[in-house]
């Protein structure tokens, strides 16, 4: 009984604060990322959740877009934040994920971007312009072109729009489908290029400098996603709390200045 009063104490201390002690609260929550300010976001908020509960996230880092949804199927981590809806649609059509959403956490706003010329009204006719060769952000880059009265897609595909799909190009504008990852230096041959944020911070560009960025109102964003048998774990769901935060929201805003908008 003597050995238990200690352990008896440290909980009940815990209680007052209003903190719980959650089972296995050694094994780090493993959470996955693409590159760019979203690591930033999660790092934050590993530090802040492990000083609310004690338990230890690991963020981790991937290059492209399809590998953290290959780990978590894997069980190579617990949960990840990087995609939309429409992305993971797909994924899960194509690749058979047994994985869900679970909960909304910011807007990364996809954004156009050039290094010569003003304004989308200088663009010239024949341009090239670039998009992103995965077929969520290829559409969501289509639609957004389509925002700025550059072209007009089928309006029966919306969020699957590929360029096969585009019915009127008054500018017969050239649509080059490039890597993700390598938009950014796509700028230097074509004339406009439609690049996340991510990829965007990552190599420089500014994008308060963007001819023109998604709203709020996108359709377009990011959500934690787990495997579907773990959608309830109540560690996971913790994190996302933490995560949802004033704390964090208020570092997000001023860390990125209105690029991120926090959906809480």
């Amino acid at each position: 009984m003597t050995l238990l009063r200690p352990i008896l104490a440290a909980l009940l201390t815990l209680a007052a604060l209003g903190q719980t002690v959650p089972a296995g609260a050694a094994e780090p929550i493993r959470i996955g990322v693409s590159s760019g300010p979203y690591t930033e976001i999660l790092e934050y908020t590993a530090t802040l959740h492990q000083q609310r509960t004690g338990v230890p996230v690991k963020v981790i880092e991937f290059s492209d877009y399809t590998q953290p949804n290959a780990a978590l199927a894997q069980g190579d981590i617990d949960i990840n934040n990087f995609q939309h809806r429409p992305y993971l649609d797909n994924q899960i059509k194509t690749r058979g994920y047994a994985l869900t959403a679970v909960e909304r956490s910011i807007v990364v706003p996809l954004g156009i971007y050039s290094k010569k010329i003003p304004n989308l009204a200088a663009l010239p006719d024949g341009a090239s312009v670039a998009i992103p060769n995965d077929p969520s952000n290829g559409a969501r880059a289509l639609l957004l072109l389509q925002q700025a009265g550059l072209l007009k897609v089928d309006p029966a595909v919306g969020i699957t729009a590929t360029p096969a799909d585009v019915i009127d190009n008054p500018k017969k504008l050239k649509i080059k489908e490039i890597d993700a990852a390598q938009l950014p230096r796509s700028l230097d041959d074509v004339e406009i290029a439609a690049v996340t944020l991510n990829y965007a911070v990552g190599a420089g560009l500014e994008p308060k400098k963007a001819l023109l960025l998604e709203g709020a109102d996108t359709q377009w964003g990011l959500w934690f996603v787990t495997q579907t048998k773990r959608k309830d774990d109540p560690a996971l769901r913790a994190l996302i709390d933490t995560y949802r935060s004033p704390e964090v929201k208020a570092f997000i805003e001023r860390r990125f200045a209105g690029t991120i908008i926090p959906t809480w």
